[in-house]
């Protein structure tokens, strides 16, 4: 049996539909649908059975679980605006904590995911004590887990891996709301208000030019499969491009793609500007002091590790994200 926990989320869901490519089906899924539109995400897919997070917690918890080949833990609270530090870090850090002393006494894979919110402001995106200092609960919860794993580390009994993920997007994120990415939330503004909104400059970044590694979701999958094809390799890693790109470049393409599927002519930044296609608004006060201008992973320890395929950049994995879900006119009208 397999375990997916977050499963009818985002990056739980692509890895459900990962395990069905390979004809795998044993698998149990584990969420918390008081969102229940969420089940979308798990509808298209085969699973065996289906459990509450708070009932496969108590399992795990009375030995009540089977035995699990691995468990891919993608279950958390990934707002990283939440301030309920009692439910983040027992959200969190606690879960992963249960996971990882079951998987170790039972010899079960364990692949989780982190977060590179662990960085804090950088600018180094380091898989090291020495660049890490979280800006909110989120990233301290994430991080404090990570610290485990490393006091751990030369007494494992069976394969953990933490994937520190950079800024995920594609497509299963439409229930994420406003912690959906930039791409998701560009496409909604277009379609809705013919235009896209930005921030502004702010701490040194000119208009929409604070830059994150953004990376597809198919790539984030690619690298969870490696690691559990290769159950030797244990240890914490980004899971980014290695390519930082500003949020005009997501912008960009998902303008230019939405107007070649209308059938329009594709137009340059500064025309984009121009005809208020992409408008800018005052950076957040809220944010100032909170807020990651630049990430970046280092892939040195990834591609070590022996990842080597490469990842799609901005313009092509955000074009391919747009077709998923728009493949033509029509589809752009119904929505």
């Amino acid at each position: 049996m397999f375990v997916v926990t977050g499963a009818a989320g985002f990056i739980g869901s692509n890895i459900v539909a990962a395990l069905n490519a390979r004809g795998i089906t044993d698998i149990l899924a584990v969420d918390d649908l008081k969102d229940g539109d969420k089940f979308v995400n798990l509808a298209k897919y085969t699973i065996a059975d289906y459990m509450d997070k708070s009932g496969f917690r108590r399992m795990v918890a009375t030995g009540g679980l089977n035995k699990v080949q691995a468990i891919f833990h993608q279950g958390a609270c990934s707002d990283t605006t939440e301030r309920d530090g009692q439910f983040m870090m027992d959200n969190n850090y606690r879960y992963t904590l249960e996971l990882f002393e079951y998987c170790q006494t039972h010899g079960t894979q364990l692949i989780y995911a982190s977060s590179a919110a662990v960085y804090g402001a950088g600018p180094e995106y380091i898989e090291d004590a020495a660049y890490e200092h979280p800006l909110n609960i989120y990233g301290y919860s994430k991080l404090l887990f990570d610290e485990v794993l490393r006091k751990r580390f030369d007494d494992l009994t069976s394969q953990v891996v933490g994937l520190r993920y950079f800024n995920v997007y594609g497509p299963n994120e439409q229930h994420k709301g406003r912690m959906a990415s930039v791409a998701l939330h560009n496409m909604k503004q277009y379609l809705a208000e013919g235009s896209v909104r930005l921030f502004g400059g702010w701490d040194t970044y000119a208009n929409g030019g604070q830059m994150r590694d953004f990376i597809h979701v198919d790539d984030v999958v690619a690298v969870n499969m490696y690691f559990f094809d290769n159950h030797e390799v244990s240890g914490i890693f980004n899971c980014g491009t290695g390519r930082a790109q500003p949020f005009n470049d997501v912008a960009f393409s998902v303008i230019n793609t939405m107007r070649e599927i209308e059938g329009k002519e594709p137009l340059i930044l500064s025309q984009m500007i121009e005809q208020g296609l992409i408008q800018y608004m005052d950076f957040p006060e809220d944010l100032k002091g909170r807020y990651q201008s630049y990430t970046q992973a280092d892939t040195s320890a990834l591609r070590e590790a022996g990842f080597v395929e490469p990842m799609l950049d901005v313009q092509a994995g955000v074009a391919q994200y747009v077709r998923s879900l728009y493949p033509d006119a029509k589809s752009l009208k119904r929505r």
